[in-house]
């Protein structure tokens, strides 16, 4: 039987249900317990523990603006909680399941055109269920000479990703997804349609300029709770003439404080792209006998017995990828630029020169591209590294600096000793680059279909970062459902001032509370002492 929304006997919501199949059509109305099990998060963490998963009561796939503005207005007639999805795809972040349990979800998958892809003036409009797959294949198959920045995977949504804080691979103006958007469209919570920006004026040109006179009003609608984007508006990336990757090693794990800096700089300047930092003496999750022997003594190892494993194997202890855009002869001459300033100041780096990809590139050449991801080709390599029943992403906005990750390093290490889950973060994991002006400190915690006493220390330990993280002046910028209101409270500045202030928001525009209880950790009126 589903879970019915709070406050909602079955003769109401059954009601409900009629309202929005007379609205949409009953075949886009989904209320089978089937059906409905879709919604959950395919990465649960309280697998086994029905009686704390969060699961919706139905869903609803609306086709164009109009029929989700006709949701919206029922929603409200009949106090229905509402939670909108792009594509689903959120995984490790929560995937489709909403906040508040009994949510009817409103699956915006239909909603899947294409609405406009400039080449001269570089940016696309789409709807919600576009994903990153259809916006690449509508542009390869018209021959524009434009890019899109894509995550891991992508299978997601622009709009979704965007929404959500999300990232991907190639200069800081673009991997930034709702950092690079151009202006949306909205259905609020009264069911009236609103633009943002330029499109904000009859026959103005959404996608071209973000900014219009007074507030920029954008932000309200990333992980939060106040209206529906219908639409949505992104700068996209002029294809350049070429592309070069080289890689930088320094040999001593303190040498990564006068990497970070000289890399920053390179970003700064507009220079590189995303850079890519890992360590051929850690490697890949850091699984090397030896260095796991030197980490489970007392007190675990020294910077000296690291960098002399690293001497012994012959390896460096970092590594960090440079990516260069732009015409061939700008690309090698910022390559020779950032090996002339690191040379100068770290004793012992090595420099591994990479090769020159020119664009346009054939679909062969692209399929056996090393990462592609950054030239804008969307895939799904990323679930090769995925355990089979998940992870749950912790993810941590720590300042931009070694220093900053070697303090991630210890705190986040007791916390996974503590809870049993392994040494936790080894002293050579370093940071996620995507974000322009911060590093993410990302722990992928497994999850398990089978063992519950995992999921429950799982929990425990993301709890316990949540904290460890606020204590070092440190918040997430994604999250979990489950976790949303810990994190949300954590921002706490002038007795949780941030919060307060988007509650008074909310129970002004949305006075039903029927807009995404709970999103982004703010809940309205009517249900907020209930999470207290």
């Amino acid at each position: 039987m589903a879970t019915l929304p709070p406050g909602i006997n079955d003769q109401t919501f059954q009601a409900a249900l009629n309202e929005f199949r007379n609205a949409i059509g009953a075949d886009w109305v989904f209320s089978s317990d089937e059906d409905v099990a879709l919604y959950r998060d395919a990465y649960n963490p309280f697998w086994g523990e029905d009686e704390r998963t969060l699961e919706a009561s139905a869903a609803v796939a609306p086709d164009t603006t109009e029929e989700v503005q006709a949701i919206v207005r029922i929603a409200n007639q009949y106090q229905i909680p509402l939670y909108p999805i792009s594509t689903g795809k959120n995984l490790g972040y929560g995937g489709s399941s909403p906040n508040l349990s009994g949510s009817v979800v409103v699956d915006l998958k239909r909603m899947n055109r294409v609405i406009e892809v400039s080449e001269d003036k570089n940016y696309a409009i789409v709807e919600p269920g576009v994903s990153y797959f259809d916006l690449y294949n509508y542009i390869q198959e018209r021959g524009l000479r434009v890019w899109i920045d894509c995550p891991d995977p992508g299978w997601g949504s622009p709009v979704g990703n965007a929404l959500d804080h999300g990232v991907g691979y190639t200069y800081n103006r673009y991997r930034d997804h709702f950092g690079s958007h151009a202006g949306l469209e909205a259905v609020l919570p009264n069911g009236e349609v609103m633009r943002t920006g330029m499109g904000a004026i009859p026959g103005g040109e959404m996608g071209n300029y973000r900014y219009g006179f007074g507030p920029e009003i954008d932000g309200l609608f990333v992980q939060g709770n106040f209206g529906i984007v219908t639409k949505m508006a992104f700068h996209l990336m002029p294809e350049p003439e070429a592309y070069y990757s080289g890689r930088v090693i320094v040999p001593r794990r303190q040498d990564l404080i006068p990497l970070v800096k000289h890399v920053n700089n390179l970003e700064d300047l507009g220079l590189i792209g995303q850079p890519e930092y890992g360590s051929p003496a850690g490697g890949f999750g850091g699984n090397n006998p030896e260095l796991q022997e030197l980490l489970a003594r007392p007190g675990g190892a020294t910077d000296a017995e690291l960098d002399a494993l690293a001497a012994r194997r012959g390896v460096g202890s970092w590594s960090v990828n440079l990516q260069f855009y732009g015409p061939e002869e700008s690309v090698l001459a910022n390559w020779a630029f950032a090996r002339r300033k690191i040379a100068e100041d770290i004793e012992g780096a090595q420099f591994e020169p990479g090769q020159v990809y020119r664009f346009p590139m054939s679909d062969e050449d692209k399929r056996t591209f090393p990462h592609r991801v950054a030239i804008g080709v969307p895939n799904m390599e990323i679930f090769r590294i995925v355990p089979q029943d998940g992870l749950l992403y912790f993810s941590a906005l720590v300042p931009r600096s070694a220093e900053a990750i070697f303090r991630g390093q210890q705190v986040f290490g007791e916390i996974y000793r503590e809870m049993g889950l392994g040494p936790g973060p080894n002293p050579y994991q370093g940071a996620a680059t995507w974000h322009p002006r911060t590093f993410i400190l990302i722990n992928g915690f497994p999850l398990s279909r089978t063992d519950g006493d995992l999921n429950a220390r799982v929990r425990q330990a993301f709890r316990m970062c949540i904290d460890a993280a606020a204590e070092e002046g440190w918040g997430e910028y994604r999250a979990p459902p489950a976790f949303a209101d810990q994190i949300m409270n954590a921002y706490s500045f002038n007795g949780n001032v941030l919060r307060r202030f988007c509650e008074d928001l909310k129970d002004s525009v949305d006075p039903n509370g029927i807009m995404a209880p709970g999103r982004g950790g703010i809940w309205p009126r009517r249900l907020r002492e209930e999470q207290a």
